[in-house]
């Protein structure tokens, strides 16, 4: 009789699912076919791969590659070191406190991300207010070179993107079980044992959805390391753009889409695998 139930419910709920699916197919599904055919164009109509071919011989494209994996990677990095003591704050704080808490880490997702990052460009310049703070304080001579530089662009995509970083751990740290630090500190252990040993191990679900979200938008992030990044530093979102707008070579553009595409998703992949075994973990 349950299963009978369910087979109706699901059956019921059917029809609504099809617009959701329509939509899905229309604006995702549909445009990543257009740009697959697209990547295996050439001047000719015939199919060709010379698109993969062209970038795979060409060390230029691998360097831009391994340097957009490796720029979200260190941002990443920073946003969990400055995250995690945010969320754990956040968790730890009364119900008033964490909402003033919250308010703020969210609050650069509040604003647009073109007047931010030019914000941004004016904080790092060489008379911005970083650079008098640093001759003020005298830990240097003459202005630091932080515009159009890679610690500029991850300074900037970490504070952008660290709303990723630390609503996800604030969530599981806010769902464990209080009695579980409890045990630890009857058992003997102080704050920093019960840290690393209780609290982290059971929040890595949390981190391995911040590090996977975090990790996706500072690569993909078109805007912040165009502009802070400046011509000097090519990433593959402007790559894509400089032959697509540029060159004018949609099917080259395509090409490199696709294959940046893949290696994202191979991270995101490698990353979901750590975080159900952290899971799994966390279960026993």
């Amino acid at each position: 009789m349950a299963s009978l139930w369910r087979a109706a419910v699901n059956s019921n709920q059917s029809p609504l699912v099809l617009p959701l699916a329509a939509l899905f197919v229309a604006f995702f599904v549909a445009p990543l076919i257009v740009l697959l055919a697209l990547s295996f164009t050439g001047d000719t109509a015939a199919w060709t791969a010379a698109n993969y071919v062209k970038f795979f011989t060409d060390r230029f494209n691998y360097s831009i590659l391994w340097d957009t994996l490796f720029l979200g990677l260190k941002a990443t990095l920073v946003c969990l070191v400055f995250g995690y003591p945010i969320a754990w704050v956040c968790a730890r704080a009364s119900a008033r406190w964490q909402s003033v808490l919250i308010f703020l880490v969210i609050l650069p997702v509040l604003t647009s991300v073109v007047v931010r990052t030019f914000a941004w460009i004016v904080i790092l310049g060489r008379q911005g207010i970083l650079n008098q703070v640093a001759l003020g304080i005298g830990l240097t001579r003459e202005p630091l070179r932080l515009l159009y530089s890679e610690p500029g662009v991850i300074m900037v995509l970490v504070q952008v993107q660290m709303p990723l970083m630390v609503l996800p751990i604030l969530t599981v740290l806010t769902k464990l079980d209080p009695n579980l630090a409890d045990a630890s500190h009857v058992l003997g252990a102080g704050e920093w044992r019960t840290l690393w040993r209780v609290t982290l191990p059971l929040s890595l679900p949390g981190v391995i959805a911040g590090c996977i979200l975090t990790y996706s938008a500072c690569v993909t992030a078109f805007v912040t390391q165009t502009l802070i990044g400046g011509a000097r530093l090519i990433y593959m979102p402007l790559n894509i753009y400089q032959q697509a707008i540029g060159a004018n070579n949609w099917p080259f553009a395509a090409a490199i889409s696709v294959i940046f595409m893949v290696a994202v998703l191979a991270v995101v992949a490698l990353l979901a695998m750590m975080g159900r075994r952290s899971e799994s973990y966390g279960g026993a």
